[in-house]
């Protein structure tokens, strides 16, 4: 027996939520109304600026307490990869969470080679010649990158070599799972 073909579903057919506010504006003014907060949103056609009108003081707190239980393991996340980073002695001064991700941010090579020795990367030998200027940021870089994602367990890491300066190195963003084996594979 052959069942009679099912009409296709129409946006009629969909659940309201599936849909999603067509600008930037329009799914925040959204997100405050779900959480109860009342607050004027304003955002041109294309979301070039959004902005969020006078807001009482209860409700900012509110979604300030909101923001930050939002946040608050990849908060706590940061600040361990911080602090396990400075027992190592290796400083990373543009490390911050940017969207939602933990974005490591420029660092000088030698901390970057120190990281790479920390996560279990083998030093060149030492009758190696010491390579020129730039190379030796290109070649921690490569280094870094190849023994992060085994120290991780998966996890990936863009590193780019600064051109404008050859001492710097920039580490792209992670997610806060990633940033939290990063800080295991640390701690051992």
């Amino acid at each position: 027996m052959n069942a009679p073909d099912a009409p296709a579903p129409t946006a009629a057919d969909r659940p309201a939520h599936a849909a999603s506010p067509a600008h930037a504006s329009d799914e925040l003014r959204a997100a405050l109304s779900e959480a109860g907060l009342h607050a004027p949103v304003t955002g041109g056609a294309a979301d070039a600026d959004v902005r969020i009108g006078p807001l009482p003081p209860a409700d900012a707190r509110q979604l300030a307490r909101l923001i930050r239980t939002g946040t608050k393991r990849t908060l706590k996340t940061t600040r361990a990869l911080r602090e396990i980073c400075a027992g190592h002695r290796i400083e990373l001064p543009g490390l911050r969470v940017r969207q939602g991700r933990i974005t490591l941010g420029p660092v000088r090579v030698e901390d970057a080679a120190r990281l790479a020795r920390v996560l279990g990367a083998v030093p060149p030998p030492a009758v190696r010649p010491a390579p020129p200027a730039g190379t030796d940021a290109a070649f921690v870089g490569a280094l870094l990158g190849h023994v992060f994602p085994e120290a991780t367990g998966g996890g990936a890491l863009s590193v780019s070599v600064r051109e404008e300066a050859p001492g710097l190195l920039d580490l792209g963003a992670i997610d806060a799972r990633t940033a939290r084996r990063l800080v295991r594979a640390l701690r051992f």
